[in-house]
């Protein structure tokens, strides 16, 4: 082969290289890293808040842009391995779902790629962010108030169930968020006069025996921590909860679309909604240090009266008046 005919070969090879890269990073990659288990079915995942957030961004994913999902399914030592794969992937940005563990690992991953995070308690005390109006660096997201509203929780069920002296809380011990929320709920315990009683459960064996210890600690209802794990074991707390015959009080509505009585916290459709619209604005050019961390403005108390009937219960109008929704 002659040398201007090599020549002429290997640069179109190179203009060919570069042409497929091109091509290949016109389609966006996302990392989706998560607390929480997949869902069962996986259509689900294109109906979720964060899909349509995108989409009103202009990206559809099958159509211009992609993701890479990861599932701690409620493990707090998955995180750091499942964002460095993300990493490894060359994804063009990540959003962490499932509070503070998902956060911190994908921060600890890169320093380069946007990060969008979602349901972290306090992000400027953990070292997430600079501040709340100027995040700085390469991650910005939505803080919530999870942990700040579980006294709120045993105001409601306290209100629901007046004559328990006793409320139990049933805490995850691997959570980086148990020791202030017992703090905080041993406060409005104090304020409200009644005594609680802290469960920890952070198996499935563990939750088991803490509801078979709910007879002989008198407890007349319980509060459930905003816990990844706990919520992946929602079907499992919520059948106990009615085979105990327990009022339970939830941090999620989707105990209480599972058959549980009551839940009372942020809405997360609207924040994981959010969640998408900042990363399409990352994937057009927006940097997460300009972003500023945005605080839950809406909030919601469901009820299910078939279950507080159930209980024997009569739900005062107080809280039927406050309900967001209504189960019959």
């Amino acid at each position: 082969m002659r040398r201007r005919e090599l020549v002429l070969l290997l640069g179109g090879t190179m203009i060919a290289t570069h042409a497929l890269r091109a091509q290949q990073k016109a389609t966006p990659l996302i990392g989706w890293l998560s607390s929480f288990s997949a869902p069962r079915n996986l259509d689900d995942l294109s109906r979720d808040p964060a899909q349509q957030g995108l989409r009103e961004t202009g990206y559809v994913e099958g159509q211009n842009m992609a993701f890479e999902y990861r599932w701690a399914e409620g493990h707090y030592d998955r995180p750091a391995a499942l964002a460095a794969d993300l990493v490894s992937r060359r994804v063009d940005a990540i959003v962490t779902s499932g509070g503070t563990p998902t956060a911190l690992a994908a921060k600890g991953a890169t320093s380069t790629i946007p990060i969008v995070f979602t349901a972290v308690g306090d992000p400027v005390r953990i070292g997430l962010v600079a501040s709340l109006a100027r995040p700085g660096g390469n991650v910005t997201g939505f803080s919530n108030i999870t942990i700040e509203l579980m006294p709120k929780l045993l105001e409601l069920v306290s209100e629901l169930v007046p004559q328990a002296g006793v409320i139990a809380l049933l805490v995850n011990p691997n959570s980086p968020n148990a020791e202030l929320l017992i703090r905080d709920m041993q406060e409005a315990a104090r304020a409200k006069g009644v005594k609680l009683a802290v469960l920890k459960a952070g198996t499935e064996s563990e939750i088991d025996a803490a509801f078979a210890s709910l007879v002989q600690l008198q407890a007349g209802s319980l509060a459930v921590d905003p816990d990844a794990f706990l919520l992946s074991r929602r079907a499992q707390l919520v059948a106990l909860a009615s085979r105990h015959a327990v009022p339970a009080i939830y941090p999620h509505r989707q105990f209480v679309a599972a058959g549980g009585l009551i839940s009372y916290g942020i809405d997360d459709a609207v924040v994981n909604r959010q969640a998408g619209i900042y990363a399409g604005r990352i994937l057009k050019g927006a940097k997460p240090a300009d972003l500023p961390v945005q605080q839950p403005t809406t909030f919601e108390l469901v009820i299910n009266l078939k279950v507080a009937r159930e209980l024997g219960l009569t739900v005062p109008p107080s809280i039927l008046a406050r309900a967001d929704e209504v189960i019959e």
